[in-house]
């Protein structure tokens, strides 16, 4: 028996339909259309490629996309006062700079200029912090991605025993807070776990966000599992692959996300999810 399929395409693309819509509607109402502002700092080629995307995906659902691009060797001070120019600028709702950045610009330090109001990344510790209580707020891309395949796909959550393996601010931590909040049981596992596969094997929504390619294999994975990948590495033929093993986690798990074509795809949609909420609220 193979498992469900969660198409992060097709899921995506149905929300960015109705993003589409809404933003139109935004429009003829208030005269208000929402824009996202991206700051690339460098040449990381990576990141270019991730950056030319959010573009075009913003564009196509209606929106304004600006996207600043700095030489590698912009100051902290620079980038700080172009971020300070993005706050004041009503027309712009959502701001995000990509990481990673380079080595002589202190992250956390861009992250706290961001307003928390604009910060559709949902990186700042004040929409962390309302995410950790449970307020409205705007919820981490990847996370919040991985939350709307599961209500789309009609997969249950409260009362499950999810095991989100990866700790990152970015994904594992907000990951595990999402799930709790909808009721799952949750267990962190990470570099340091001893006898992983202990608690994978417990799991009936697993998270794997770890950045090993092929970690988890079908034997760490119990019958009939949600298996959700969140890893984008190469394998030894530079194929793109996932932190699960595919083809020999598929036949086990009840629904699994493939890579690429899962959770990817779901980042940028929340993304502009995310910047649609902020332009709400700025027209009311």
């Amino acid at each position: 028996m193979c498992a469900q399929l969660i198409d992060g395409v097709a899921i995506g693309q149905t929300i960015k339909e109705e993003i589409a819509k809404e933003v139109a509607t935004l429009v003829e109402e208030t005269g208000c259309q929402p824009g996202l502002a991206v700051i690339l700092v460098g040449d990381d080629q990576a990141s270019a490629t991730y950056v030319r995307n959010k573009e075009k995906q913003a564009t196509k659902v209606g929106m304004k996309s600006e996207v600043i691009r700095m030489p590698a060797e912009t100051t902290e001070e620079e980038l700080l006062e172009q971020v300070e120019a993005l706050n004041e600028d009503e027309t712009i709702h959502g701001i995000l700079v990509q990481l990673p950045l380079p080595k002589h610009i202190d992250e956390n330090k861009v992250i706290l200029t961001i307003r928390p109001e604009k910060d559709v990344d949902g990186f700042h510790p004040v929409n962390v912090g309302k995410m950790m209580i449970g307020q409205e707020t705007f919820l981490s891309c990847t996370p919040y991605g991985i939350m709307q395949l599961l209500e789309r796909m009609d997969i249950p959550v409260a009362g499950k025993h999810a095991v989100v393996i990866g700790r990152s601010n970015i994904v594992g931590k907000p990951m595990g807070q999402l799930l709790l909040q909808n009721d799952a049981t949750v267990t962190y596992c990470h570099s340091r776990t001893k006898d992983l596969a202990s608690y994978t094997r417990q799991a009936d929504i697993l998270v794997a966000a770890v950045g090993i390619a092929k970690m988890i294999k079908a034997e760490d994975v119990k019958e009939g599992a949600v298996v959700i990948d969140v890893g984008m590495n190469r394998d030894e033929n530079g194929k793109l692959c996932g932190d699960v093993d595919f083809d020999s986690v598929e036949p086990v798990a009840g629904a699994i996300t493939p890579v690429p074509g899962g959770v990817g795809p779901m980042t940028i949609t929340m993304l502009l999810q995310n910047t649609l909420e902020s332009a709400i609220r700025a027209s009311r």
